[in-house]
């Protein structure tokens, strides 16, 4: 219970601080980085040497890629259909196809599931959604903007992320053993950090503003993102006779709030950036009710 008042306080906080104590300029810049930087990569190193081998794990990265290929496909058709603009069908397929699997999803997931269930939601994270934004999501990107991607961009983002780096070391660490002790107490510490800044700075960015015009995509991504997309996951899953704690993971973080990279992605891009933002923020509202519910549904 105190791990999910945590959450709460911290992004409670983010809203008030950026509301009325009027923080420097690069404030979330800085906080963003050391969450990137340094928290994650950390915390990557301390649980997935602790990872066991399963071969049910393939439906952690699976369920990412099937949020993402779906969220193109139902946007897709709809977009054309609905009238919408090809920079308004990208931000939808980017912004409702990744999830806020590591900002979010470390932290819910730790207080609905413990330890087990956070080792996983970083292996769905780092081997399944991460991948998934440095590669097709800058494809996807790129071609609803009317731009050409690059694979060099895309292969150099994946190979310089810190944390991905750090999963590889910790695989490597996994194998032969894991940390000492010693080490093992340096990372838990770092590593800790992630959940209230990262939390604080989702507050702090939090925005919920749109045209009238904007709330029927509003719905029809939140309805894919946060209902449509897990269920599709737990489909999948229990299909393919997964359970337990991974199929718990991987349906929780099918069903995390929009991804605010992915909304930085869609700026950056020019598709539709006051959609992007809308959906972002009152994604991250809804969810701290659906996720929960999410989790009650599924059982122990």
């Amino acid at each position: 219970m105190s791990a999910l008042v945590l959450l709460f306080v911290c992004l409670a906080l983010g809203v008030l601080v950026r509301r009325f104590a009027h923080p420097p300029e690069g404030t979330v810049r800085g906080i963003n980085w050391w969450v990137l930087n340094v928290a994650l990569p950390a915390l990557v190193l301390e649980l997935i040497p602790k990872v066991r081998l399963d071969p049910q794990l393939w439906f952690l990265v699976v369920s990412m890629w099937l949020v993402f290929a779906g969220a193109w496909l139902v946007f897709g058709w709809l977009g054309p259909r609905l009238g919408w603009s090809r920079q308004r069908t990208g931000a939808l397929i980017l912004v409702c196809g990744l999830g806020n699997t590591a900002y979010m999803g470390y932290p819910m997931i730790a207080a609905l599931r413990g330890e087990a269930g956070l080792s996983l939601a970083v292996v769905a994270d780092q081997l399944g959604a991460f991948p998934v934004l440095a590669s097709v999501a800058v494809v996807v990107a790129s071609l609803y903007a009317g731009r050409a991607p690059h694979a060099r961009v895309i292969v150099r983002r994946i190979l310089t992320f810190p944390a991905f780096l750090a999963l590889l070391v910790g695989v490597v660490a996994g194998r032969l053993g894991g940390w000492p002790a010693w080490l093992d107490g340096v990372f838990h510490p770092i590593g800790e950090t992630l959940t209230p800044l990262a939390l604080f700075s989702v507050g702090m960015q939090f925005r919920l503003r749109g045209s009238r015009g904007q709330w029927g995509a509003t719905a029809w991504g939140l309805g894919w993102k946060l209902a449509a997309a897990p269920a599709a996951c737990w489909v999948l899953g229990v299909a393919a006779g997964v359970g337990g704690m991974v199929l718990v993971a991987g349906v929780l973080q099918a069903a995390m709030a929009p991804m605010v990279s992915a909304t930085i992605l869609a700026d950056e891009y020019g598709l539709d950036p006051e959609l992007a933002n809308t959906v972002l923020g009152l994604g991250i509202l809804v969810s701290l009710v659906t996720v929960p519910l999410a989790n009650a549904w599924l059982g122990t």
